[in-house]
């Protein structure tokens, strides 16, 4: 090949950085093994403190919502009295013998994950990173950071905001002379599928700037497309709230406002590289 083709800007002088391109497959594999190692031993060992610190977890963090005194009802109910809001007093019940230790380690597995995410997530860029040119690695800066605020904006989201009025609607759902009394299993399962999926989905930003750098998605299609995102949103809005059209229409507008920073994100990895093209151009 003539010198003139080659892509001098390719071309990574750095040994290290040579040595790790230069891996055969199976070492590629024990890198990566190591680092899900480590990811789940963060995982494990926040879940063992979490399993440990049982009463204090169960009573000022799972159940917490459940109580008048929740910070979700205090502020609300400081604002106006149409939007007080409060669950009706109810015990949460275990009828399986093996129910209350299965939960206990459910809980402390998903608290784990939640609370090892930045770390988890930086496992997974330094693996990937290796791979990444220097002016990638420069384009992804903070990336683990925004990930890690994103997530957990979108767990605390769910916790202080769809779980108060999830519950309360839930709760106060009659029919005829029936009372809710939910299970532990219940009450659990509907506090995680109110927290966890709305973390992962506040990463939205993050996945659209990924592909937008691949090439795989433009500003203008996220534009063209925007009343499928919108019913797409409110679909996945309905699948991850109760059937109450307040619940679903809170979560649904922090989801759209991501959508809609996902087009100005997307937006300017294009106005970047066009300028990086007519600088190659130029020269």
């Amino acid at each position: 090949m003539p010198l003139d083709q080659i892509d001098v800007d390719k071309i990574d002088l750095d040994p290290k950085k040579n040595d790790k391109k230069e891996m055969s497959f199976l070492d590629h594999l024990e890198e990566l093994r190591w680092h899900l190692v480590r990811s789940l031993l963060s995982i494990l060992v926040i879940a063992i403190v979490v399993f440990v610190m049982k009463s204090f977890v169960f009573q000022n963090i799972i159940f917490a919502p459940k109580e008048p005194s929740f910070l979700t009802y205090r502020i609300f109910c400081s604002l106006s009295e149409v939007l007080c809001l409060t669950p009706p007093e109810f015990q949460v019940q275990a009828f399986k013998i093996e129910e209350q230790f299965v939960t206990h380690l459910k809980v402390s597995i998903v608290l784990g994950f939640i609370v090892a995410f930045p770390y988890v997530f930086y496992e997974i860029w330094n693996f990937v990173k290796p791979g990444l040119y220097d002016k990638e690695i420069k384009a992804a800066r903070g990336i683990v950071a925004v990930c890690s605020i994103l997530f957990l904006s979108g767990v605390l989201f769910g916790y202080y905001i769809i779980t108060p009025f999830a519950l309360t609607f839930l709760t106060n759902y009659n029919l005829a002379d029936t009372v809710a009394q939910p299970t532990l299993t219940s009450y659990v399962n509907n506090l995680t599928m109110y927290t966890l999926p709305t973390g992962l989905l506040f990463e939205l930003p993050i996945v659209m700037f990924m592909l937008a750098k691949i090439g795989l998605i433009t500003a203008g299609d996220l534009r063209t497309y925007r009343k499928v995102a919108f019913v797409v949103i409110l679909v996945v809005s309905a699948i991850i709230t109760p059937p109450d059209i307040m619940t679903m229409l809170m979560i649904t507008f922090p989801l759209y406002m991501l959508y809609e920073m996902s087009i100005y994100i997307v937006a300017r990895v294009e106005k970047k590289q066009k300028i990086k093209d007519e600088v190659s151009e130029t020269n």
